[in-house]
């Protein structure tokens, strides 16, 4: 039997999504953004105000990027996700991370997180039924602990996702099955 269960802003699970930019002197921004997604194979969305410093952030600099992450830093995903860049300037650095400048974008990148999506800035969309920022994925990098035999292993990585029903973080790292295969047995 099945039973109600209240609405809530999500979908399980839900990524756990890094978001990083460079202030307007130069110091680092990084936020927790759980409502974020894949739109093309290139093209990233993520649900966002504009009221956000990384919002405004993105749009002066016109780049960003998005880090997994991961179950060996919940506890400084949570804290960007609950730390304001506007009212905490130095968040990076209470958290005990550090950063390198993206190779391609205009943006920094989390060297503790396992794997860094750059992008460039296309548009700010608004409307009735969301608003986010709309960029594209010019270069993806992986640190090589999660890369053996130069090949990226997701079960390495440890990406952690959100549980918006319980406000839970649960580590995603078990591979179950084949995409796009697994299914065909059924035919």
């Amino acid at each position: 039997m099945r039973k109600k269960v209240n609405i809530t802003d999500g979908i399980f699970p839900m990524p756990v999504l890094m978001v990083a930019t460079y202030n307007d002197d130069g110091s680092v921004n990084v936020m927790n953004a759980a409502w974020g997604t894949m739109q093309d194979r290139n093209i990233v969305a993520l649900n966002l105000t504009e009221t956000h410093k990384t919002v405004q952030n993105i749009k002066a600099r016109g780049a960003f990027t998005v880090s997994i992450a991961d179950a060996a830093h919940v506890l400084e995903a949570d804290y960007f996700g609950i730390a304001s860049g506007k009212e905490i300037p130095n968040k990076l650095e209470k958290a005990g991370l550090t950063t390198s400048k993206a190779e391609t974008v205009n943006a920094p990148v989390i060297n503790e997180f396992p794997i860094c999506l750059e992008c460039e800035f296309i548009e700010y969309q608004n409307s009735t039924y969301g608003c986010g920022v709309i960029g594209k994925v010019v270069n993806v990098t992986a640190d090589e602990s999660v890369m053996p035999n130069g090949k990226l292993d997701m079960s390495l990585v440890n990406a952690i996702a959100f549980d918006p029903y319980t406000h839970g973080y649960y580590k995603v790292s078990e591979r179950v099955g084949e995409a796009l295969k697994d299914g065909l047995k059924l035919r």
